[in-house]
């Protein structure tokens, strides 16, 4: 059995940061506490120490990740238009944005592990991620639609054609497809 966690230190909070860093560039699947260590300046037992486990720093490292995600999507709110199209259409901006590849290829990761491992320190981040998102899209939404089945609908739909599109941008670096796609979503093209 693992120990528990410590509580926030300076130290603690700083490898946080630095392990954090290390997984948006080399993701979190296949993370060995030894090379992670290595390069952040620590070693094992001091992860071990502050995170009482492997699974305890993955969850950490993953709400670090969740912050930087809502501190974003905040972002969109406050930059989106009132429309539910502006909303979509802020929200790809965002997600189809370089500087936020790094991010959202973690997420990715994160996501799928979260579905192949429901109990593992992956437990809920896709469920909340979907939770996290649909909020953001009911932003746009007036009150009297949002609260209705079509509009959960609306957001659900908008939230797929959004996610496909960035799976597809991850995959193939196709920013022109994948945002035509999107705006002929918002345009309400469909065939």
């Amino acid at each position: 059995m693992s120990e528990p966690a410590r509580a926030s230190s300076p130290r603690k909070d700083e490898l946080l940061e630095l392990a954090y860093r290390y997984a948006l560039q080399h993701g979190l699947v296949d993370v060995s506490l030894r090379p992670l260590a290595a390069a952040i300046g620590s070693s094992p037992r001091v992860l071990l120490f502050l995170f009482g486990s492997k699974d305890g720093l993955v969850r950490a490292l993953l709400a670090r990740a969740r912050t930087d995600e809502l501190a974003l999507l905040d972002g969109v709110r406050r930059e989106g238009s009132e429309s539910f199209a502006g909303i979509v259409a802020t929200t790809w901006g965002w997600l189809a944005a370089n500087e936020h590849r790094q991010l959202l290829v973690l997420w990715a990761e994160a996501y799928a592990r979260s579905l192949t491992e429901p109990d593992g320190p992956w437990a809920g981040f896709a469920r909340q991620t979907v939770e996290d998102w649909l909020a953001v899209l009911a932003t746009g939404q007036p009150p009297s639609h949002r609260r209705t089945d079509a509009g959960e609908a609306d957001r659900t739909l908008a939230l797929a054609v959004l996610r496909g599109s960035l799976l597809d941008l991850l995959a193939t670096n196709d920013l022109d497809r994948t945002t035509a796609a999107v705006r002929r979503h918002i345009a309400g093209r469909r065939g």
